[in-house]
């Protein structure tokens, strides 16, 4: 059993994810609307409404080691839905900060894997180079040879069709998504 001395007070993680968010996951009435209007849903170990449940309960073993938070996209349809106006889809960007802070790395490592490489693309270019990505992300998760033939045939038809190109396009005002970066990255640390 733990012991507390008394006078001492736990941070929960309600409070932990208040503090990043400003979100009051409290308010959550479990009416459901954010697992109802996620698209990914039946891909999810833990609904939206059930990660909600679990934030208020204090289970973050549970939370830290689900899928849901690194297969949720932030599409804000969540968001959008609740009645409550909790903002979901920052809540989940913040447990996936959390488990990387905590010591948990996501299960899928693809996913982990698409959304760093992703990042560094737009980081690098200002947007995704279609090209540079598919192939860092398949070096990233040891599909390089796998699939070498049908991400060349992909690429090539891409191409020929003018929808991507075989170097990055820069955006004009790169300072701009630089910018972003820099503001993300003092929430993050």
């Amino acid at each position: 059993m733990l012991r507390i001395a008394e006078g001492t007070r736990v941070r929960d993680l309600s409070e932990e994810l208040k503090e990043l968010t400003g979100e009051d996951v409290s308010k959550c009435i479990q009416c459901g609307k954010c697992s109802a209007g996620c698209a990914l849903s039946p891909f999810m170990d833990l609904l939206p409404h059930q990660v909600m449940k679990l934030v208020q309960l204090g289970h973050q073993q549970r939370l830290f080691t689900s899928s849901t938070p690194w297969l949720c996209v932030s599409c804000e349809a969540c968001t959008s839905r609740c009645p409550e106006s909790i903002d979901i889809a920052k809540v989940m960007d913040s447990l996936r900060k959390l488990c990387l802070e905590k010591g948990y790395p996501p299960k899928e490592k693809d996913l982990y894997a698409f959304n760093t490489t992703f990042l560094d693309s737009v980081r690098k270019h200002g947007r995704v180079y279609e090209l540079g990505f598919t192939m860092q992300f398949n070096l990233a998760t040891g599909k390089a040879l796998r699939h070498l033939g049908e991400t060349l045939s992909l690429a090539l038809s891409l191409w020929r069709r003018g929808r991507i190109g075989l170097v990055p396009h820069e955006v004009y005002d790169k300072g701009t998504v630089q910018k972003a970066f820099e503001t993300a990255e003092r929430f993050v640390k």
